[in-house]
């Protein structure tokens, strides 16, 4: 819906409205918040309200502290979750602007929308998003802690009594409804306790923002039946990790889907394949922004659905990027290795500028794979030109250092920031020592 200030004023006094959170996301995409009363709200609107980035991760030094909040009309929302007894709560999410008046360097949001900028001047009027993020529930103790406890045992599209978690689902998907989701499909995942909820697709900021919004109301609307959900992509060791699949198309000049070509044999047109390519291309050197976190790596590994080879394919599920049946407006490319723990500003944004790279320089197209990839040997796979994604974070972020589009595409200050921040949990990480290895080592050596 598109407001304007005077909209959102008179909508406010209508619904009594008491109190507004003027949202953003840092670096590593946690949301984080400005909470003013109704009397700020109209100083909100003309981006009067300023906050210390110096206190946010990944965004200013000390010396430059002051950023401004510059809200996004269209983006104004009664969280209807939320209501308090003096009224109800609001939101805005936010863009981040310096006191000069241009947009933060470290704001992942703007930083998406420069990248946006970059694909209009190649002749293209959007990029349109479907995420299918997924998510496990966990059981709470008596003090509200999270117990390593999942809320149900039910499997793939299991239904009550087996999927204990149905009531709390529908409760997810009603309360989206509410604030205007609309939810194409939930259902029970693979694994125990883990859950899908899949909602429409739309212009790439807004889908990243429906994205945010989509988390607060999932953890919200858990705790309420007393269950943690959490999008870490591998709580579980030995059963399926949670992904976020991506579903993307560009539209040309005239908003008509890009991808698709009715002549061509998969009905993929040439800006599709080269899409595909640039991808594939650059997948090792964006992995640390889609996959950004150590536990990320513990889902890209074979045995449990999750796309650990550099490959395309029109229905073979072992591949990366996956072709979808439908063709015409929904022609898309899937890209299964994207998890939940993701940036979505900076994951789309690199995306974006890697597919957009392949059209604007026209690489060698790369052809499509239908063998299964799980069945097949390191070495076969090489002789096939397939390879794998980083074991792990480590890896990854090395690649990323290397990677000029990157560079490029993020700027000097997310880049830059996004590897120290890494490198730190990477180094947390290597020093930490675990469960497993006590169990391994402890009594043999």
């Amino acid at each position: 819906m598109k407001y304007t200030k005077e909209a959102i004023l008179d909508h406010a006094k209508k619904e009594n409205v008491r109190y507004i959170r003027l949202m953003f996301s840092d670096i590593i995409g946690t949301i984080k918040s400005v909470e003013i009363p109704i009397g700020q709200l109209e100083s909100a609107l003309d981006g009067e309200i300023m906050f210390d980035g110096s206190s946010i991760e990944g965004f200013v030094r000390i010396m430059e502290a002051d950023m401004f909040l510059r809200p996004d009309f269209d983006t104004w929302m009664i969280l209807s979750w939320e209501e308090t007894k003096y009224g109800k709560v609001a939101r805005l999410i936010c863009d981040v602007y310096t006191p000069e008046g241009n947009p933060s360097e470290a704001d992942p949001r703007s930083n998406l929308k420069k990248t946006i900028k970059k694909m209009e001047k190649l002749g293209f009027s959007t990029l349109k998003i479907g995420f299918e993020p997924e998510f496990f529930l966990f059981k709470l103790d008596d003090k509200g802690q999270v117990k390593l406890d999942v809320a149900d045992h039910g499997g793939y599209f299991d239904l009550s009594p087996i999927d204990g978690a149905e009531d709390c689902r529908r409760d997810i998907v009603l309360e989206l409804e509410k604030i205007g989701f609309k939810i194409e499909a939930s259902h029970h995942e693979v694994a125990p306790g883990q859950n899908e909820i899949n909602f429409e697709f739309a212009d790439v900021v807004e889908a990243c923002d429906n994205l945010q919004t989509f988390k607060l109301v999932v953890k919200n609307i858990a705790r309420r039946h007393n269950l943690h959900a959490t999008f870490m992509p591998k709580p579980i060791a030995s059963v399926n990790g949670s992904g976020m699949h991506t579903n993307c198309s560009l539209a040309d000049e005239f908003g008509k889907n890009a991808f698709y070509d009715p002549k061509d044999e998969m009905g993929l047109s040439v800006t599709a394949r080269q899409w595909i390519t640039g991808i594939l291309i650059h997948s090792k050197e964006f992995c640390a922004i889609t996959n950004p976190t150590v536990n990320s790596y513990k889902r890209l590994v074979p045995g449990y659905e999750a796309p650990c080879y550099m490959s395309w394919s029109e229905h073979n599920r072992s591949v990366m990027i996956r072709i979808p049946a439908t063709r015409g407006r929904g022609t898309r490319a899937e890209i299964r290795s994207v998890d939940t723990s993701a940036n979505p500003y900076l994951a789309m944004s690199v995306l974006l500028a890697s597919g957009l790279d392949a059209i604007e320089k026209n690489y060698p197209l790369i052809n499509p794979i239908n063998e299964n990839l799980f069945a097949l040997t390191n070495e076969q796979r090489k002789e096939m030109g397939v390879e794998n994604l980083p074991d792990n974070l480590k890896e990854a972020i090395d690649f990323f250092k290397g990677s000029p589009l990157m560079k490029e595409v993020l700027g000097n200050h997310i880049f830059n920031k996004f590897i120290e921040l890494k490198t730190k949990e990477w180094d947390e990480f290597r020093k930490t020592v675990t469960e497993w290895e006590i169990k391994r080592y402890i009594n043999i050596i």
